[in-house]
């Protein structure tokens, strides 16, 4: 395997399959089975999950509610899908943890460094919820932190889209996909790849991302191989 130790970022979305809102449980249960893939061949898997399908902390602010107050329901959230793939992952026989930034001491453990890096080696699977524990940072941001804290090699972004173009695929036929771009030109080229502040963290700790398609079988595997699966974004 190309890489050693890895950080996973799947959006809250991505847990909905083809349902409006909410969890699918067949969805987590093809991700529980692609991660058990790779960690068979070795790799260290942390994982960091967005809390959109359940709820977005933006929206609620837009409809009058406090922003701060919405970011901590969004925090909540991701421990709720933290849990719902925690028990995904043990019923395909992995071991995992739970940390959070945030202290639920009764569901999950809370977030300290070593621990979670101890854990790691020890072929677990660590799931980081609750954000930064920090309102007006977004779960991107999360996974960038978390994977500089944890020296992770690389940050897996599994989307729906199989990497990044130069125009949304999905509205425009004629858009054009990048095998390889560097984070200048991300930045030159205005593209939406992560939030400017988890983008410009991971640029300056020199951490590259690929975006690529989480919901095609295999993919993964092919990603952590070292395979040109998606777009990487490095120097």
């Amino acid at each position: 395997m190309k890489y050693k130790r890895i950080l996973l970022k799947l959006s809250g979305e991505a847990l909905m399959g083809n349902r409006q809102y909410g969890i699918d449980p067949e969805r987590l249960a093809e991700y529980a089975n692609d991660i058990k893939q790779i960690t068979e061949k070795g790799v260290e898997v942390a994982i960091v999950i967005g809390g959109g399908n359940i709820f977005r902390g933006v929206a609620g602010a837009s409809n009058g509610m406090d922003r701060v107050q919405g970011d901590h329901m969004g925090m909540l959230a991701t421990v709720i899908n933290g849990l719902a793939l925690q028990s995904a992952l043990e019923n395909a026989g992995l071991p995992t943890r739970l940390q959070t930034a945030i202290k639920i001491n009764e569901v999950a453990e809370p977030f300290i460094r070593r621990k979670a890096m101890n854990h790691l080696k020890k072929g677990r699977v660590v799931i980081f919820g609750g954000g930064t524990g920090n309102p007006y940072f977004t779960t991107d941001s999360a996974a960038v932190l978390r994977a500089i804290e944890i020296e992770a090699d690389v940050i897996l972004k599994g989307t729906r889209v199989d990497g990044i173009y130069n125009a949304d695929p999905e509205k425009d036929t004629s858009a054009v996909k990048f095998d390889h771009i560097t984070f200048d030109d991300v930045l030159r080229k205005g593209l939406k790849v992560m939030d400017t502040t988890a983008f410009t963290l991971s640029q300056e700790n020199e951490l590259p991302i690929i975006v690529f398609d989480m919901n095609k079988k295999g993919n993964l595997l092919k990603v952590v191989a070292g395979e040109k699966i998606g777009t990487k974004v490095n120097l």
